[in-house]
C-alpha cells in the first residue's frame, strides 16, 4: 500500500514483454513497433519503452512532437522515434535537431520537411502516411499519385516507411480490412522499395500470411483485447483502491450525491479512495463493481470526484478495515470488463488513469531473453 496515495497501480513489465513477444511471433517476419503515445496509454512512456527496448524493440511511435521531445533523451540512439500526427508548420527544424522522424500526412508537410532538409544540407528521414479509407490522417490517393509523379518534392527526404491505418482491425473478418490492404498495396506500387506498415494491434494478431514490414502494437502490448473475441494477451496492470471509511446503515438509507442509491436491506457501506478525478468513469455509479478477496462489491450511488461507495454487505467482516485493499482492475475484473460496463473501450480506461496513484513497476524476470529486431 502507498499510504500517501489514492490507490496503487501496478504495471507488470514482464507481462508487457511477454505480450511484445507474442505479437512478434504472430506478425513474423514483420518487425514490431511500440506505440507509446499518451504516456504509453497512461502507464509511463519511459518505463514502458525501456522494457520493450531491452526485449528488442527498436521502433517507437508517439502522437505529438512534445511527447517525442520528452521521450527522446530516455531512448538509446539505436531507437527510432516517430511522430504520428506530423508536425505543426515551423516545427521542422526542432524535430530534425532531436533526431525524431515525422509522419508526413499531407503534401504541405512533405514540402516543408523537404525544405528543412535543403536548408540543413542533408537528407532527413520521414514516414509517408496515406489514407486508405479511414478518412482521418494521410495523403488522399490522388495526392499520393501526384507526389509519385513529382519525385523532386521528396528530394533530401529518406522515406523509411509508407504507412496507413486500419479502421476495422478489431473485427478481423470485416471485409474492409482486405479492401484497405488492397488500396494500400496499389499506392505502395507508386513508391517501390519503401517498407510498408499498416497493421495495428488487431491487424498484427489477425490470421493472415503477410503483415508488411512493420506492425504498430498499441493496446495489445498493454493487455487489452485486440479483437472482439477471447483475449490472448497477458494482463499488464492491476489497480487497488483502499477503504477509507466503513458504516452500517438501515434499509432505505440513501447513498451519495442525489441519494441516487437506496439500500434495499440493512447494508455495510465502504467508501474507497478513487473517484472520477482519478480516471474512474463517473457513469459506473450503481453499475460497476469492485472486488475484495474475490467477493464482488457493487458500486452504489454516484462516483464522486475523489471517492466512491461500494456495498460490502456480502464481504466477510475480517476483510473490512480502513486501509484494506479493494480491486478495481485485476484478476476478477479486466480493463476490458470495466470498459464494457462503462460503455467505452479499454484504451480510454487506460489513458484516463490518474497521476494520484502510487505506481509500482514489477520488473522483467532476469531470466528473460533479449534480442534486437
Amino acid at each position: 500500500m502507498h499510504e500517501a496515495t489514492a490507490a496503487t497501480l501496478r504495471i507488470d513489465l514482464g507481462a508487457l514483454v511477454d505480450n511484445y513477444r507474442l505479437i512478434q511471433h504472430a506478425a513474423a517476419p514483420a518487425a514490431v513497433a511500440g506505440v507509446v503515445k499518451a504516456d504509453a496509454y497512461g502507464l509511463g512512456a519511459v518505463e514502458i519503452s525501456g522494457a520493450i527496448f531491452d526485449a528488442g524493440c527498436r521502433h517507437f511511435f508517439v502522437a505529438h512532437l512534445c511527447e517525442a521531445m520528452a521521450l527522446r533523451p530516455h531512448l538509446p540512439p539505436a531507437a527510432t522515434l516517430y511522430v504520428l500526427n506530423g508536425l505543426h508548420p515551423g516545427a521542422e527544424a526542432e524535430c530534425a535537431a532531436i533526431d525524431v522522424v515525422p509522419v508526413l500526412n499531407s503534401l504541405e508537410q512533405v514540402d516543408a520537411w523537404s525544405a528543412c532538409a535543403r536548408t540543413l544540407g542533408r537528407s532527413l528521414p520521414a514516414v509517408l502516411q496515406v489514407d486508405t479509407g479511414m478518412s482521418r490522417l494521410g495523403l488522399m490517393p490522388q495526392d499520393a499519385t501526384a507526389l509519385a509523379a513529382q519525385p523532386h518534392r521528396l528530394d533530401h527526404v529518406d522515406l523509411l516507411l509508407l504507412m496507413s491505418h486500419l479502421a476495422c482491425a478489431d473485427h478481423p473478418d470485416d471485409a474492409f480490412n482486405q479492401q484497405q490492404w488492397a488500396s494500400f498495396r496499389a499506392i505502395a506500387d507508386l513508391f517501390p522499395g519503401v517498407p510498408l506498415s499498416l497493421d495495428n494491434s488487431g491487424g498484427a494478431l489477425a490470421m493472415r500470411p503477410d503483415h508488411g514490414d512493420l506492425v504498430r502494437a498499441g493496446i495489445a502490448l498493454y493487455g487489452g483485447a485486440p479483437h472482439d473475441s477471447a483475449n490472448p494477451m497477458h494482463p499488464v496492470i492491476t489497480l487497488d483502491a483502499y477503504i477509507i471509511q466503513l458504516r452500517r446503515v438501515p434499509a432505505g438509507t440513501g447513498v451519495g450525491y442525489g441519494l441516487a442509491h437506496r439500500c434495499d436491506r440493512p447494508s455495510h457501506i465502504a467508501t474507497i479512495s478513487v473517484g472520477y478525478a482519478d480516471g474512474w468513469p463517473r457513469n459506473l455509479g450503481s453499475v460497476g463493481s469492485a472486488f475484495i478477496d474475490g467477493v464482488r462489491a457493487p458500486i452504489v450511488g454516484r462516483v464522486s470526484m475523489d471517492s466512491m461507495t461500494i456495498d460490502v454487505t456480502d464481504v466477510p467482516d475480517h476483510l473490512l478495515y480502513p486501509g484494506a485493499p479493494v480491486e478495481l482492475i485485476g484478476p476478477h475484473q479486466s480493463i476490458d470488463a470495466v470498459a464494457t460496463q462503462a460503455g467505452t473501450i479499454s484504451y480510454e480506461i487506460l489513458t484516463r488513469l490518474g497521476r494520484r496513484y502510487g505506481r509500482d513497476y514489477l520488473p522483467v524476470p532476469i531470466a528473460a531473453s533479449t534480442g534486437a529486431l
